[in-house]
């Protein structure tokens, strides 16, 4: 294995991963040499290593709730033969809605629907549609958007165009303002217009402050108007859009929510509703058959006895993030995978991070870089099962592509970027243990690496096809500006998220600690600081999308931007994933429990529109 000799290197640069010897082995897997040894209690000591490890002390944490909970959820293919038969029946009606045309209010028509589209989450259906929708609104946008005044149309309009990356130039707000350059007090009470202003100016970048303005004008007019006199449904959505812009939303948890309100809405297309609901549906009996499997699967390890209680239990979270990450039917063999694969790096996050001492997690470290189940022999017990793991999950993953895929399959990427990812956590454990204060500049570097922002991504590529997977680990491995913004951003909020967990563990590895001690701030001011960094992170996120869209296929680029929108899910409030509880909680309940008791011949009766 060739050494590395650098952490979390800068955007810009090719990075070198597996030496090809170490490569060159990864698809024999030779498990058979590691002795399959009876399950022993850990607390059950013999050697000095042992009596040192029995000494720790650590936080304890819970099982999680869902136990067998998929499990008992009954499942019948039937079901979803009969919601592929109605979204069928429906698809043709919602093409000729899509149908392209010269005139230029059915042009706008045809924007606003493909906005319901996303927020409906069913997009996907008509990608083909979408794009040559786009590509003629755009070649013709000076034309559809003159005269046109207004707000939320042109707010939905510039929405579009930048989400799928057409760079609509944010002058068409300027039409809003009145002569003292300030947004127009008539405004005010648009409440539509409002939102859709305000979700307008999350697509902003460094250079527009026209969108900046946009946005605080919105904001704080939202804030009024959901505590006023609005329907219940739209005092919801505003107050989630503040919570939570759509941009920075995972797109189908967004539409679990959004399907609620547009039924509630006076004026709705039964069309698109219809089609919505039966879409919903059929995506969540495909996650609740994968979560059936990953079940019965997480039981089987049975880490839960064979380690110490240091690590998080959550199997049913990772699920959520592999579905964050793809939420299409046709990459459920990909969630699989990718929810195995994040389990697997929770595992080795937590004992590294929460558990091993510094010498464990370099010996861990070596068992990776030299991939021999041999050198197992030599762990403390509790090494020898995660690392028995790890080997374990990639032999699976690799096993499983190949009969899904064929034999040139394999996981070289996804190991490499593991690899770097382990090396950056004993970086990380070096510098709590000696007390170190690394310069946050120096933090960050490796820090963004340790969120798993790269690993994740590797990771998820596993479960598109050939040629996007490999183009996909070429750009990563380029440590492009985009991914590198994703991953400092990731650093900076789960840091903040878990500041508080840290601290009490005595964990000093902490970029909020850093920044306290390099600059002399209280942790209020220091707080305030990375709020504005992280927005600084996204407008620059937003201008290195509409840069490279065009180069890099949309399959890779909506899969970088989906592992940033794990991020915000996960630490808007805190960090949920460590501490399951509130909106984060209510995340995981709207996508694998709410509707499910909805049966499904209620979709399949109810076709009169």
């Amino acid at each position: 294995m060739e050494t590395l000799t650098f952490f979390g290197p800068k955007y810009g640069t090719q990075v070198s991963l597996l030496s090809p010897n170490v490569v060159s082995k990864l698809s024999r897997f030779p498990l058979t040499s590691f002795a399959r040894k009876p399950t022993k209690p850990v607390c059950v000591k013999t050697t000095d290593c042992d009596l040192v490890e029995s000494k720790r002390t650590f936080n304890k944490f819970p099982r999680s709730d869902w136990g067998d909970h998929f499990l008992r959820l009954p499942f019948n293919v039937s079901d979803m033969d009969v919601l592929t038969r109605e979204m069928n029946a429906l698809k043709p009606t919602i093409r000729k809605m899509l149908m392209y045309s010269q005139d230029v209010e059915e042009t706008k028509e045809r924007i606003l629907i493909i906005y319901l589209l996303v927020a409906l989450g069913m997009a996907y259906h008509f990608e083909d549609e979408i794009d040559d929708n786009l590509k003629h609104g755009f070649e013709n946008i000076e034309t559809t958007m003159a005269g046109e005044n207004d707000l939320s149309t042109v707010s939905v309009m510039f929405w579009v165009f930048r989400t799928y990356g057409y760079n609509l130039s944010s002058d068409v707000f300027r039409r809003f303002k009145g002569e003292d350059g300030k947004f127009e007090e008539c405004h005010t009470k648009d409440v539509k217009g409002l939102l859709s202003l305000y979700e307008a100016a999350q697509l902003g970048t460094s250079t527009e402050d026209i969108l900046d303005e946009a946005m605080s004008f919105a904001s704080s007019h939202l804030e009024c108007l959901a505590g006023g006199t609005c329907p219940p449904h739209i005092s919801r959505l505003i107050q989630n859009e503040l919570y939570m812009p759509q941009h920075h939303n995972a797109e189908i948890l967004f539409a679990s929510e959004y399907i609620s309100f547009y039924k509630q809405e006076d004026v709705h297309n039964k069309v698109l509703l219809e089609f919505a609901k039966l879409n919903f549906k059929f995506l969540q009996l495909h996650w609740i058959h994968e979560l059936k499997i990953l079940t019965k699967w997480w039981n089987d390890q049975d880490l839960l006895s064979k380690l110490p209680p240091y690590f998080r239990d959550r199997m049913v979270e990772c699920h959520l993030y592999a579905v964050i990450y793809y939420f299409e039917p046709q990459y459920s063999f990909g969630r699989i995978m990718l929810a195995k694969l994040l389990v697997l790096l929770t595992v080795v996050d937590d004992t590294c991070d929460r558990y091993g001492s510094v010498p464990e997690v370099a010996k861990l470290l070596d068992c990776v870089e030299r991939w021999n189940p041999d050198l197992g022999e030599s762990l403390p017990d509790y090494l020898k099962t995660v690392f028995k793991f790890t080997l374990d999950v990639f032999e699976d993953c690799e096993r499983a592509g190949k009969n899904e895929v064929g034999l040139s399959f394999n996981v070289d990427g996804a190991l490499a970027e593991f690899t770097i990812l382990q090396r950056t956590h004993l970086n990380c454990a070096e510098w709590a243990a000696a007390e170190k204060v690394p310069t946050v500049e120096e933090y960050l570097e490796v820090g963004g690496v340790a969120v798993t922002m790269y690993a994740t991504i590797a990771l998820g590529l596993l479960g598109l096809g050939p040629k996007a997977r490999e183009h996909g680990y070429e750009w990563l491995k380029s440590r492009p500006k985009l991914v590198h913004d994703l991953a400092t951003k990731g650093r900076l909020m789960n840091d903040m998220g878990g500041f508080k967990d840290d601290i009490g563990r005595s964990f000093i590895a902490n970029v909020v600690n850093y920044y306290m001690k390099e600059y002399g701030t209280t942790e209020e001011e220091t707080y305030k600081e990375f709020h504005k960094i992280v927005r600084d992170l996204e407008k620059s996120v937003n201008s290195e999308f509409l840069k490279i869209n065009k180069g890099v296929p949309r399959e890779i680029l909506s899969r970088a931007l989906n592992c940033g929108k794990m991020i915000d899910v996960t630490y808007r409030s805190g960090d949920g994933y460590t501490r399951p509880r509130g909106k984060f909680t209510e995340y995981v309940e709207s996508f694998f429990v709410e509707h499910m008791d909805a049966p499904v011949m209620q979709y399949a009766s109810s076709s009169t529109l």
